[in-house]
């Protein structure tokens, strides 16, 4: 099983993406301590539709698509659950267990999620109330994905 990240909207700062880039080049070795296969990163084109329900709708259905079919979807939301780092990486080795061919992780556009697609989610995860930049998101995405990888691996962990 691989993951794929999927986007809505263009990552614009060049330093936030070598951050991102680090992160995940150290990750890909690890990926097999969660039992993922590789890792790709999928950005989407935000939705110029006239509503906030239809931008969302239309994401929707560009965001199925590139996740593909038989992928297991887990989604980044503000409302979601916000499991600490141990739990998300014991989530992860679940999901990779599933029998799905693919982890897809999504993050929403600046309108979040349609309610259609947070129903089909395996789960809803939360980087916590506060509302976060896209950019950043992508950002701690990379690294609680290395450090569930790393955790997963036995690597000493801080909080032990």
């Amino acid at each position: 099983m691989d993951i794929l990240i999927i986007a809505v909207g263009k990552l614009k700062e060049a330093c936030i993406a070598r951050l991102i880039d680090d992160y995940l080049k150290r990750l890909r070795p690890l990926l097999p301590r969660l039992g993922f296969t590789g890792i790709a990163v999928r950005e989407l084109v935000e939705s110029r539709k006239r509503t906030a329900a239809e931008r969302k709708a239309e994401e929707a259905a560009a965001i199925r698509k590139a996740a593909g079919k038989n992928a297991a979807l887990l989604l980044l939301d503000e409302r979601g659950e916000s499991p600490d780092s141990r739990a998300f990486a014991q989530r992860l080795i679940r999901l990779s267990r599933s029998g799905e061919k693919r982890l897809a992780i999504v993050i929403g556009g600046p309108d979040g999620l349609d309610e259609s697609l947070k129903r089909e989610a395996e789960a809803l995860i939360s980087f916590g109330r506060m509302t976060w930049p896209h950019q950043l998101v992508r950002l701690m995405l990379a690294e609680q994905l290395y450090r569930a990888a790393s955790i997963a691996a036995g690597h000493p962990y801080h909080r032990d």
